[in-house]
């Protein structure tokens, strides 16, 4: 039996109340293999990553549970399974990004998926974060979407975003994940981003298409409590010095106000 760990729910809470961002690096085990991987984990050592986000659309290998693993032998970052299907809940993680996709309308990833997985879940000892999860259009279509068979929100319509959001905080959802998906061309917008930030009060993870310094930024200036980086640390593990090097700027700005105050 696994022992308890303290709680990630709580943790992210209590960060974002104390206007501290944090840094997500999501890894798809159909693009990793060993060697990239310990080389990543040797990067964040240098800079630090708070979550590693493991899974993907499709998941076609069978070496998550391995991959996993080897995270949990060189690094001490919590690891949060990111699953898009009842499948892909295997490995020793600390944790699961209970996904309901409340951007569709498709009743197998609103509650489908979910109920086919609720007893291994209760048995697995996982943290559960219930997470509204919404797709977000990124001018090109993703896996994610077409595997969802849902249609991704408006780009352009953060109202539609914000109203999507509440629904599902009113629901009892604890996080919001905004994701414009694996590849996209362009991320989620800061007007989005801060119309989410204004509807609810859970943590917002903001995620695809976060490829510069720059967006990842505007994204955090914007509201995002966690910023994802997943694509483009694969093609470039050298760009996890820049990113972290922001998020731990924009902290540094953060409480440099707070004891200005």
């Amino acid at each position: 039996m696994r022992q308890p760990n303290p709680s990630l729910y709580d943790a992210l809470r209590t960060r974002q109340q104390h206007g501290r961002k944090a840094l997500a690096v999501l890894l798809d085990p159909d693009n990793l293999d060993e060697t990239s991987l310990l080389h990543l984990l040797r990067l964040s050592q240098a800079h630090p990553v708070d979550y590693f986000f493991v899974g993907g659309s499709l998941v076609l290998s069978a070496h998550q549970a391995a991959l996993i693993a080897l995270i949990k032998e060189h690094s001490t970052v919590p690891v949060l399974l990111f699953p898009s299907h009842s499948l892909h809940l295997d490995g020793p993680a600390d944790g699961v990004l209970l996904l309901s996709l409340i951007s569709g309308r498709n009743p197998d990833f609103l509650i489908g998926q979910h109920v086919v997985a609720a007893p291994r879940l209760r048995a697995s000892g996982l943290q559960l974060l219930s997470t509204g999860y919404m797709l977000v259009d990124s001018g090109r279509p993703t896996t994610a979407s077409y595997m969802s068979g849902t249609t991704p929100l408006p780009h352009n319509k953060p109202g539609i975003a914000a109203c999507t959001a509440m629904a599902g905080e009113q629901l009892g959802l604890k996080l919001m994940y905004l994701d414009g998906g694996s590849g996209a061309q362009h991320p989620v917008s800061g007007a989005m981003i801060a119309a989410v930030r204004e509807a609810v009060s859970t943590p917002i993870i903001v995620g695809g298409g976060l490829n510069t310094g720059e967006k990842v930024y505007a994204a955090l200036a914007a509201g995002a409590d966690v910023v994802v980086v997943g694509n483009h640390i694969e093609a470039e593990p050298e760009f996890l010095a820049e990113v972290a090097g922001v998020v731990a700027s924009f902290n540094g700005l953060t409480h440099a106000r707070q004891v200005a105050e």
